[in-house]
């Protein structure tokens, strides 16, 4: 959803927004859905979970963070997952591990895809979409959003399922 007006990377970056945070694709500046409590307390699940992999597995999660994705595009996953060593950069610009988009009531299904495939295209290899409303859980591959009862990282000893919304 846009909001109307056109800015420069450098304003973007150095500006505060009321309200939730915005994305900025192609000069720009793009509202996300409004997160609310049950997208919030799934946020919080899974980076609780995530965090309990940071030592032993070199696993960092992040929320929220602005991520450049190409020079006129950056975008904020709820979640995203670097594996091996933190980024060092204030935007980072190397794909993570692993994103996680949660739904919101208000997320427009065009919206949600196109990001999707942004991510996909920047090089994320494994991108999973949480839906705490309707209690699913899916992964988005190939151009393909694909429902399923659960979540692997390969080559970690994370899976999610169903219980994930008990």
């Amino acid at each position: 959803m846009a909001s109307g007006f056109e800015i420069s990377v450098a304003e973007y970056l150095s500006t505060s927004f009321d309200g939730f945070d915005r994305e900025y694709v192609r000069g720009e500046v793009v509202e996300r859905g409004t997160p609310d409590y049950p997208h919030g307390a799934m946020q919080a699940a899974l980076s609780a979970r995530f965090r309990q992999f940071r030592e032993l597995h070199r696993l960092f999660p992040c929320c929220g963070t602005r991520m450049r994705l190409a020079p006129d595009l950056y975008r904020i996953a709820d979640i995203a997952v670097f594996a091996e060593s933190e980024p060092t950069e204030r935007f980072p610009s190397n794909p993570p591990l692993l994103v996680i988009e949660i739904i919101s009531r208000d997320d427009r299904y065009s919206d949600v895809i196109g990001k999707l495939l942004e991510y996909q295209d920047w090089g994320v290899r494994n991108i999973w979409v949480i839906d705490p409303w309707r209690k699913r859980l899916a992964t988005y591959s190939s151009g393909a959003l694909t429902l399923t009862s659960r979540v692997a990282l390969p080559g970690y000893p994370l899976e999610l399922s169903a219980e994930l919304f008990s």
